[in-house]
């Protein structure tokens, strides 16, 4: 981490003004909250808070997105599954799963699984059709191990320095 001018840190390509980082910090607590409050809370104009975070959005840096709880939505089976691929077909493999409806979440990993999968389905009987039917005829999958969720303790997307 270096410090750059005007308090930007760089954290590898993207610098980030100590500015920029309070109002992510204000938007990861509620994406909601208004320009104007956090303008107010940091001391600076509605305009700044606002350009400044239109920018973040357009660099990449900021989604300000809904997040819709699926167990409230009657999907009753969430599952993380540790996927084993063949070598040569990692990387097609992660995109067909990742196009699957089921799946919210894929990511490349380094040890004892290749991709790391979080589905969503309705019930155990579509989850055992999402398994059978889907995951594991993707060409390139060796193996699965599939861990379903019986509690979620946590699920927090802030981080950072909160």
């Amino acid at each position: 981490m270096t410090q750059g001018r005007q308090g930007e840190v760089s954290r590898g390509r993207d610098e980030v003004s100590a500015l920029d980082q309070q109002i992510l910090e204000h938007l990861q607590e509620d994406g909601r909250r208004p320009f104007t409050q956090i303008a107010a809370d940091l001391g600076v104009s509605e305009a700044a808070v606002r350009a400044r975070t239109n920018r973040l959005i357009e660099r990449g840096i900021l989604q300000i997105v809904g997040v819709a709880d699926p167990l409230k939505l009657g999907y009753d089976q969430m599952a993380m599954i540790g996927v084993r691929c063949e070598g040569d077909r990692l990387l097609e493999a992660a995109d067909e799963i990742a196009a699957l409806p089921e799946v919210i979440y894929v990511v490349v990993t380094a040890g004892a699984f290749d991709l790391l999968v979080e589905a969503v389905c309705e019930d155990n009987e579509s989850l055992l059709q999402f398994l059978a039917a889907k995951l594991r005829k993707v060409p390139g999958v060796q193996s699965t191990e599939t861990f379903v969720y019986l509690r979620i303790v946590k699920q927090s997307y802030q981080w950072g320095n909160h």
